[in-house]
């Protein structure tokens, strides 16, 4: 589960973020900033992060604060999952980023698994939507709700990218070691349970 600590320094700055975004009295502007200071010195106090990175993190964030969206595609293949190792850890990960304006969510699985791995899908079914505060996530500053869909391939064959450096399919008994700040073992065994069960009901939270 989240962590206190996380939580209230999420809840300092979204009240920072609200207040900047509504306020025009320069006294409580002030003030406004000063608990974002506060949210960004408590996360650094917590994750040996310097408090001046996250200060940089959280001034960027403007407007009214709502969790930010990522997508990934689950697509399997006989009985196996697509996986894709991540240049940035050397873990494997579910294809998959941020959602970006202008792009439906399965526009966005649709994109991030052909840019990760070279196969053109089409998504089947939205398997889970998960606020990553209550799925085992390490901490993050921001607030972040995960959606994976289930996708078919139509073409295409593997490829490598700029953010990926193998593409391979994985039964359910030989996953290989995650990067589990894209995806957790518990989410891996789920979405083969919604493989070998295609009633099974879209999970959330």
């Amino acid at each position: 589960m989240q962590p206190k600590w996380l939580k209230w320094a999420q809840q300092i700055q979204a009240i920072a973020q609200k207040g900047l975004n509504y306020s025009t009295n320069p006294f409580q502007i002030e003030d406004y900033k000063l608990l974002r200071e506060i949210a960004a010195d408590i996360i650094s106090s917590y994750s040996q992060i310097e408090q001046s990175q996250i200060l940089d993190l959280l001034v960027k964030e403007i407007g009214y604060p709502t969790p930010k969206v990522a997508v990934r595609g689950v697509v399997f293949k006989e009985n196996t999952l697509l996986f894709v190792k991540e240049r940035s850890d050397g873990c494997y990960a579910l294809p998959g980023g941020w959602a970006e304006v202008g792009e439906s969510p399965g526009e966005v699985a649709i994109r991030e698994i052909f840019e990760e791995s070279g196969y053109q899908t089409r998504p089947v079914k939205l398997l889970a939507v998960y606020d990553i505060n209550k799925q085992g996530y390490p901490p993050h500053p921001h607030g972040i709700y995960k959606l994976f869909f289930q996708c078919e391939i139509i073409s295409g064959s593997p490829i490598s990218s700029i953010e990926t450096e193998e593409v391979k399919f994985f039964a359910e008994n030989n996953i290989p070691q995650l990067s589990t700040t894209r995806v957790t073992p518990a989410q891996i065994t789920r979405f083969f349970q919604h493989y070998y069960n295609r009633d099974l009901p879209t999970d959330f939270d």
